[in-house]
């Protein structure tokens, strides 16, 4: 574990917690969890204490697994150079070792060059800047973990979770990570391709030269926009739009108005009472049928039981209440 100032507390103890109570059939343990810090000197935590690591950064020169926490501050997440002492060290261990990060710690991966050209995963939140600070990096926001082999990146707190056992899984087989599980209290297995379940932010970015096509484009979801529509707004031909839309959002227009879209279906969903037909309609799908394809495609989940899921309360049929 390589701990950088203001990691975030729940995320550092993770790999202890799980990867540290991985046991073989004879109870012996099957890693060895040690925590360090650039200098070997105290950090603040972003719980407000402070942890005291018993090691330095070349504790990394021996370990065949460094995790990288996430962290609510530092250079990687302004895209500013990091540590020359950090980057070699990451350097190193991607030439010898596996390295997994957990939320934000991708940010330290991207500023490393360690991602470059790779797939990754982060925070939903903080999709966006990654995208901006990191555009060599294939980041997928949409997913709970993604495992390229000798690089593993992973989504916020809970999802750090999922890695690790996958981690254990993975070097272990299933009886362990299934052992870790049910000793933690987790689910033992969500696959690393389930959605984030991510909230939108409730302002939109209207920053480019697209954003107010964007802004535009949010009041009248309900309404058949097309490519052209949303070009034509913009006032660009609609390649030179889809190109610029593209390099301000990281995804194409069609892809960013379904997501826009699912954005406000969920929302009916979750604090509405109204029919399934009219929120496919009034989030621009149209037809219940294709609300429930793409909600099935985003997030593996119907209509109604993302209702259920989300409003806590059961969701009784028409047919129910005429019937009753």
């Amino acid at each position: 574990m390589l701990a950088l100032h203001d990691v975030v507390a729940f995320e550092l103890g993770l790999p202890h917690r799980l990867m540290g109570s991985a046991v073989d059939d004879d109870g012996t343990p099957l890693y060895e969890v040690r925590v360090a810090t650039l200098d070997g000197g105290p950090i603040m935590s972003s719980a407000g204490f402070e942890v005291l690591p018993r090691f330095d950064v070349s504790i990394l020169e021996g370990a065949d697994t460094v995790v990288i926490p996430g962290h609510y501050s530092g250079p990687a997440m302004r895209g500013e150079p990091i540590d020359d002492t950090l980057r070699s060290a990451l350097a190193a261990a991607h030439r010898r070792s596996r390295i997994v990060s957990i939320c934000t710690g991708a940010f330290v991966l991207g500023a490393a060059g360690v991602l470059d050209g790779r797939p990754a995963t982060t925070h939903w939140l903080h999709a966006a800047r990654f995208r901006r600070l990191y555009p060599q990096v294939d980041l997928d926001p949409d997913v709970l973990f993604v495992d390229d082999g000798d690089v593993l990146t992973s989504a916020g707190n809970a999802a750090g979770i999922d890695l690790l056992l996958h981690v254990i899984r993975r070097d272990h087989g299933a009886d362990v990570a299934n052992r870790v599980a049910r000793r933690t209290v987790v689910a033992p297995w969500r696959d690393g391709g389930q959605a984030q379940f991510a909230e939108e932010p409730p302002v939109p970015d209207v920053d480019g030269d697209t954003g107010p096509t964007r802004a535009w484009a949010l009041t009248r979801l309900g309404d058949p926009l097309t490519l052209a529509d949303l070009a034509g707004h913009a006032r660009m031909s609609v390649r030179s739009f889809t190109r610029r839309f593209r390099d301000e959002t990281g995804e194409s227009p069609q892809r960013w108005l379904v997501g826009r879209r699912l954005d406000l279906a969920r929302r009916l969903l979750e604090t509405t009472d109204l029919p399934v037909e009219q929120v496919a309609t009034r989030a621009g799908f149209g037809t219940t049928t294709s609300l429930r394809q793409h909600l099935h495609t985003a997030l593996g989940m119907a209509p109604l039981a993302y209702r259920r899921v989300y409003r806590g309360t059961p969701v009784v049929s028409s047919v129910t209440k005429a019937a009753g």
